[in-house]
């Protein structure tokens, strides 16, 4: 069983910072990428950031230069630096990881935090 657990979100002014992290658990053999995603109210998923285990970082243009993915590999949790926030950041961001198990491969998400960043 795999967990992700995202920690972080919260309320912040425009021009702010937040740190999201992500901790992942359970029986994991390897990870091939991570990511965060956000979801904004009556718009679909998107990708902000992903951090493929044997590459580059690649970034959604609108996040570019105010955004960093970083993975710990030794506490197994990877985190999303945000400065310089905008009104439109404002979403639920979840964390993802394409991994693989003992018995499988695949992709896992975590529940989500909340980010608000008001005008």
């Amino acid at each position: 069983q795999v967990q992700l657990v995202e920690s972080g979100g919260g309320l912040v002014q425009a021009g702010g910072s937040l740190r999201l992290s992500c901790g992942m658990s359970g029986s994991i053999r390897s990870i091939n990428a991570v990511g965060w995603y956000r979801q904004a109210p009556g718009k679909q998923r998107e990708l902000v950031a992903e951090l493929p285990s044997d590459g580059d970082a690649v970034y959604v243009e609108s996040v570019k230069g105010r955004f960093t993915i970083a993975r710990d590999n030794a506490k197994n949790t990877v985190n999303l630096q945000m400065n310089s926030l905008k009104p439109e950041d404002t979403a639920v961001y979840y964390c993802m990881a394409n991994l693989k198990t003992p018995m499988k491969s695949g992709t896992y998400w975590g529940q989500g935090t909340q980010v608000t960043v008001s005008s």
